[in-house]
């Protein structure tokens, strides 16, 4: 594993103009340069075009999502981003459609990943606190873990085919952050899933 596509998926807001996404980025781009990794980067702040986008996740080895957690999911940017470059990217590049064809009815859903081998690693940053996951005592997620909440995310890396590394996440962001230990604990990660090329 040598080249690894980061991407950046902050959509920036007057109260969240995306500084610690963005800081984050960065720390995972510096470790994996310093590391001996090849790296390109996509952010939603910046134009896209999808027949390059697409030409990236080929390129890449692993693809590293930053993503903030926005109403349970990715910002609306990066799910438009999904819509036009993962649907185009359906013609075999990124999957051979969904996996079935008219002479293979049996063949399972989902099956047609052409990103095999690859891996995919996601960064998430909650306004939640780490205390409301994984705790059925817990009322809103019910024992569910940041796994469980982007179950869709990691089915969509699936569909084509991909492995996840473990996920990464800072919680409480917003009303009690820890960014230093935060950033302590990524720099661990970061060694842990992108060790440094021989």
């Amino acid at each position: 594993m040598k080249n690894v596509f980061v991407i950046n998926a902050h959509e920036a807001y007057d109260f969240a103009p995306g500084q610690l996404n963005g800081t984050l980025t960065q720390m995972a781009l510096d470790h994996l340069h310093a590391a001996g990794y090849e790296t390109r980067l996509t952010t939603m702040k910046d134009p896209w075009e999808v027949d390059p986008e697409i030409d990236n996740h080929r390129w890449a080895d692993a693809v590293l999502l930053q993503t903030p957690v926005n109403w349970m999911g990715v910002s609306w940017s990066f799910k438009k981003y999904m819509d036009f470059v993962y649907s185009f990217g359906m013609d075999g590049r990124l999957c051979d459609g969904d996996g079935r064809t008219r002479s293979d009815p049996g063949r399972q859903y989902g099956t047609g990943g052409t990103l095999t081998g690859k891996k995919y690693m996601l960064s998430l940053t909650f306004n939640a606190p780490r205390e409301s996951f994984s705790d059925p005592d817990q009322t809103f997620f019910a024992g569910m873990s940041p796994d469980d909440l982007f179950r869709p995310m990691h089915l969509n890396f699936k569909f084509f085919g991909m492995e996840p590394q473990p996920t990464f996440a800072c919680h409480d962001v917003m009303k009690n952050p820890d960014l230093e230990t935060d950033f302590g604990r990524y720099r661990d990660h970061l060694t842990a899933a992108f060790p440094a090329l021989a």
